[in-house]
């Protein structure tokens, strides 16, 4: 089967309408709401009457696919033996974000789509770090930097240093003080990472880039440091809309060089 290069905008799916709810689905809903009206957190023990079959009208079988319904999306936990039971668990950023690349596995978003929302994304990242970056911070930023300061000895270096170009990016999601920016950026990094087309433009050769990449983000530390927002921004804008123009251009070429070799 030959390879996929998506570059513009990707196909939209067939609307199948939504799909009729099964009978667990609906108690694992039941049981959520009742971990939050009740303003259970983390940790919390779950009330073992919650689950029992006459309090929801479902029988054991259904009760115990909801059970297994809502540890799968890691909302909850189960301990066995002494002090065991059901408890409250916090869905971590990488479990949401491995369930979201699932969504987009078999249709991903082209390159353009992504750079359409990291364009914006990353900007406003940066500048929500400005100035609020600790001594520890910096040295997390600037380590992932040091990673590739130095020119590639072979192909296998070269493409480690393109990952950690984008580490340093997924190191300043963790920075911020928006929950929301930050997830969303560490979604697209996610994204670029797992589509395959991505894959093989970050294996090309060009050290060109590598300098391209380290003047944008020396650059964006010296602002961080100064608390400078709007500097930050432009900064990071700049380095996407650079970043862009290369991805789509070297995955133009790619469709271009298996069309003539077909």
């Amino acid at each position: 089967m030959p390879e996929k290069f998506p570059i513009g905008p990707a196909p939209r799916g067939t609307d199948k309408g939504p799909r009729r709810r099964k009978r667990p689905d609906i108690i694992a809903d039941q049981l959520r709401e009742l971990i939050v009206a009740h303003g259970l957190r983390p940790g919390d023990p779950i009330a073992p009457e919650w689950f029992q079959p006459q309090n929801l009208k479902a029988s054991r079988g259904t009760l115990r696919e909801a059970l297994q319904i809502l540890e799968f999306q890691g909302l909850i936990t189960s301990k066995t033996g002494p002090g065991g039971g059901i408890f409250v668990s916090a869905v971590s950023p990488d479990q949401a974000i491995r369930l979201l690349d699932n969504l987009f596995l078999f249709e991903q978003p082209s390159i353009a789509n992504i750079y359409a929302l990291r364009k914006w994304v990353e900007p406003e990242l940066a500048a929500s770090v400005a100035g609020k970056l600790s001594p520890e911070g910096f040295e997390a930023l600037q380590s992932t930097i040091r990673l590739y300061e130095d020119e590639p000895t072979t192909a296998e270096e070269e493409y480690a240093q393109r990952l950690a170009e984008l580490d340093f990016h997924e190191e300043l999601t963790r920075h911020s003080d928006n929950p929301l920016l930050a997830f969303i950026g560490r979604f697209l990094l996610s994204l670029l990472r797992e589509m395959t087309v991505c894959r093989a433009i970050y294996k090309e050769p060009n050290p060109g880039l590598r300098e391209t990449g380290l003047h944008y983000q020396v650059r964006l530390l010296r602002a961080l440091r100064a608390g400078d927002p709007e500097l930050c921004r432009m900064i990071m804008r700049g380095h996407m809309i650079e970043a862009e123009t290369y991805m789509l251009e070297r995955a133009a070429v790619r469709v271009r060089s298996r069309r003539q070799g077909g």
